[in-house]
């Protein structure tokens, strides 16, 4: 008889699991690009469903923050800046990252950061009228499909309206 092979879950899986969120765990083909690995999709959306990233960003006030935005949108940094109480935001930089984050490139998810730190996170307004949202489950190439009111509730976040098609 062969062994069945046990899928171990991400961290940000596990912590889900222990709050009893449900979600839809789902991978991504990935493919390196210089020193960093990215998802290899032409599409904004699995399915139907939008897909989210976790940027990690710093406030001249608060310090770290995330903002979470649709993978085909940017962030303000005016409204996040306005929103979070800063003055000013902007990205922390890659070098800094996992330092900061405790993520690499590609893996940040806001369970994972709001596990290891108590960074406020903040989700764009288009989430908040999402029935199901993507996000990184803490490891490139792995993300959970979930329910955007249930994922904020889980890591505290504030909904706000940030997200912007074109860059600032």
């Amino acid at each position: 008889m062969s062994k069945k092979k046990k899928v171990s879950k991400t961290l940000v899986e596990k912590i889900l699991d222990k709050q009893k969120v449900p979600y839809e765990a789902i991978t991504f083909a990935t493919k390196a690009d210089g020193d960093t690995q990215e998802l290899v999709t032409d599409d904004s959306t699995r399915d139907g469903i939008k897909i989210y990233k976790t940027l990690v960003l710093t406030g001249n006030k608060t310090g770290p923050l995330v903002g979470m935005v649709a993978l085909d949108k940017h962030i303000s940094y005016k409204k996040l800046a306005k929103l979070s109480g800063n003055k000013k935001v902007g990205m922390v930089p890659l070098k800094d990252l996992v330092k900061t984050s405790g993520f690499e490139h590609g893996a940040n998810s806001p369970v994972g950061i709001r596990s290891l730190h108590n960074y406020p996170i903040y989700f764009d307004s288009e989430a908040d009228h999402s029935d199901k949202i993507i996000v990184s489950a803490g490891k490139v190439g792995y993300s959970v499909i979930i329910e955007p009111h249930d994922l904020a509730k889980s890591v505290n976040a504030t909904f706000g309206d940030f997200g912007v098609d074109e860059p600032e």
